[in-house]
């Protein structure tokens, strides 16, 4: 059975914004760079992985209830460029145009859409692949989860059980409780005081969750004991924003990428070489 493809939409914009040049410009003067990498991005790994349909998720830059649990949660983050926004307005539209399923939630994050397809999938007997570069994404991965790594001149790779354990030293299920203890710099999570990745795993390696290593904490190094102490509730707080959440989905049919609607769509905004490269 053919894959389901379910796309990080926002993280490919900002990848494509920050890494394309500013000087690719469609219909009067509009900046076209994050919508073509994340084009052609999708178009490649839609012709590498064959799937059964394409679902391009978008979301809230922050959850609500996540910044309600922790108010520094995303704080940090620079305002999205008003070029990217731009772009950001045209994407669900262009995307759409290629038979591409979009979808989105006002007070949820794209992860959470990405986590929920894969879990409805899952129930109908289907695999999915999920692309993205945020590692939060690991605990979506089982038998019929996988996440794709984008690669330099290479097809993507696939990050199954087995790669999750060797990128963060924890299974799938153990990711939210990693991020609690480690932390997570991008999404403003401190985590324990003077845990860093390689204790957090070996932590969890020996007590199996969050909760574990609190309930051994008196076994533990004086240091590492008194951040669990003081931190307590705090990390608690950090698992469950690191939990991704369920929302509520209908999973698109099965539909081939339509190349030259999409062609019609990216000509109407300036993309020329994009729209005679898929008529061709």
């Amino acid at each position: 059975m053919a894959p389901l493809l379910a796309v990080d939409t926002p993280w490919l914009m900002y990848r494509s914004f920050f890494g394309l040049p500013r000087s690719i410009r469609g219909t009067g003067g509009l900046a076209v760079g994050a919508l073509l990498g994340t084009v052609n991005t999708v178009l490649a790994l839609s012709d590498a992985c064959a799937p059964r349909a394409v679902v391009c998720c978008f979301g809230a830059e922050e959850a609500r209830y996540r910044v309600a649990l922790y108010p520094a949660y995303h704080a940090h983050r620079e305002p999205m460029p008003d070029e990217l926004r731009a772009q950001w307005d045209l994407a669900g539209e262009l995307l759409g145009a290629f038979g591409w399923t979009v979808c989105g939630h006002d007070e949820l994050e794209a992860d959470d859409l990405l986590w929920s397809a894969s879990r409805l999938e899952r129930v109908e007997g289907g695999r999915t692949l999920i692309c993205s570069g945020d590692r939060d994404l690991f605990q979506a991965v089982d038998a019929h989860t996988s996440v794709l790594e984008l690669l330099r001149n290479a097809p993507p790779g696939e990050i199954d059980e087995r790669g999750v354990i060797a990128r963060s030293g924890v299974t799938p299920s153990q990711i939210p409780d990693l991020i609690a203890l480690r932390g997570d710099p991008s999404d403003g999570l401190p985590g324990a005081r003077g845990i860093g990745a390689k204790t957090a795993a070996a932590l969890l390696s020996e007590h199996g969750t969050l909760e574990g290593v609190l309930a051994a904490r008196q076994t533990l190094r004086p240091r590492i004991a008194a951040a669990l102490q003081e931190q307590e509730a705090e990390l608690r707080v950090f698992r469950e924003i690191a939990t991704l959440q369920s929302v509520p989905l209908a999973l698109p049919a099965d539909a081939g990428t339509d190349r030259l609607a999409g062609a019609s769509a990216a000509r109407s905004l300036g993309m020329a070489a994009l729209a005679r490269r898929l008529e061709t």
